[in-house]
Formats: C-alpha cells, sequence, structure tokens
C-alpha cells in the first residue's frame, strides 16, 4: 500500500466505520462493507493524489457501495427463496411469474367493467373529470386548461365525483357483495 494511501486510511478508518455501522445497523454488515470500500479504494489509489476532498470521496464510494449491496440483496431475494440446503425443489420452481393469472385479468377486467358502468351514471362534468384524472392520467393544471376552469374547481369536482362514485357503488348490493368481504 502506497504511503499516502495509509495515511488516508489512518485518518479515515474509523469515519468510515461508523459510517458503514450507521448504514447496516449491524457490525458484521458494517465490516463487510467497510472492507468492500477499502478494496474499491485500493483498486483506484492512482486516483487518490488527485482527489482534493478525500473525506466526499470516501463518503461517496461508501454510500455507492452500500447502495449496490442494498440493489443486489433485493434483486437476490426478488428472485429466489431463502431454501435450506436439502430441499429438493428445482431453482425455477423458485422463480416467481410475475405474470397475473386469468383469473386475476378476469377479475380486473369485470372490476373495470363496473366501475366504468357506475361511472355512466354520474353527471357527464363528473364523469369527464374522474376520466381525465385517471384514465388520461392528466394533471389537475391540465384538467384546468382542458375543461376552462380553476384548478380548485377541477380538485372539487373530483372530490364530489370521488364521493358520488362511491355512493353509487355502494348503493348496489351485487358490487358490495362482489367487492367487501363478508
Amino acid at each position: 500500500m502506497d504511503v499516502k494511501l495509509e495515511g488516508v486510511y489512518e485518518e479515515y478508518n474509523r469515519y468510515i466505520y461508523h459510517l458503514c455501522l450507521k448504514l447496516t445497523r449491524n457490525t458484521a454488515e458494517a465490516e463487510d462493507l467497510m472492507q468492500e470500500v477499502w478494496v474499491k479504494v485500493v483498486r483506484y489509489e492512482d486516483n487518490v493524489a488527485e482527489v482534493e476532498h478525500i473525506k466526499a470521496w470516501l463518503t461517496t464510494i461508501t454510500m455507492n457501495t452500500f447502495r449496490d449491496r442494498y440493489r443486489k440483496t433485493v434483486r437476490r431475494s426478488k428472485y429466489m427463496m431463502h431454501q435450506p440446503e436439502t430441499l429438493d425443489v428445482p431453482i425455477l420452481d423458485l422463480v416467481p411469474n410475475n405474470e397475473i393469472s386469468t383469473e386475476e385479468k378476469i377479475e380486473k377486467e369485470l372490476m373495470t367493467k363496473l366501475v366504468q358502468d357506475k361511472m355512466a351514471q354520474l353527471d357527464a362534468i363528473y364523469r369527464k373529470t374522474l376520466w381525465y384524472f385517471y384514465i388520461d392520467q392528466y394533471s389537475l393544471a391540465e384538467i384546468s386548461t382542458l375543461m376552462k376552469v380553476s384548478i380548485g374547481t377541477v380538485k372539487s369536482r373530483l372530490f364530489r365525483a370521488k364521493a358520488r362514485l362511491k355512493e353509487i357503488l355502494l348503493s348496489d348490493k351485487s358490487v358490495v357483495d362482489a367487492v367487501l368481504p363478508a
């Protein structure tokens, strides 16, 4: 290790450890993270002489290394279940299927149709406001421009439209039974 790098290590070792400990909240993980950080610093030791603010540079390396580890952990846990070594299940069976099931598709289509039918019972101004906001996903400002009213009016209409739609949905016994659990 270079003399300059050794001085950086001596000066900032405790700081980096405490930062790692603050990020991980676990001494073992903090030590692992700190080791990864110093490995990266050693890998880029040629750049140390050019760095003006060593502490900021080390902090950035530490934060980025922590984020990378976190993302890797999340990605790994998303695609593989934690399993005992002796489990006789093919690994592909543990990969989640991100496609929605046929039942879920049908249920979603039925709910969409049901809400659209109930929206048709609203006054045109409320129906149009809901449509612009939720279906077309316009902002309040865009809706205000389209409808030639103030943003406050759009907010009021949106509030009233949602309340009225809720009333209509809850007044239909078949909808209540389908949507709310018994």
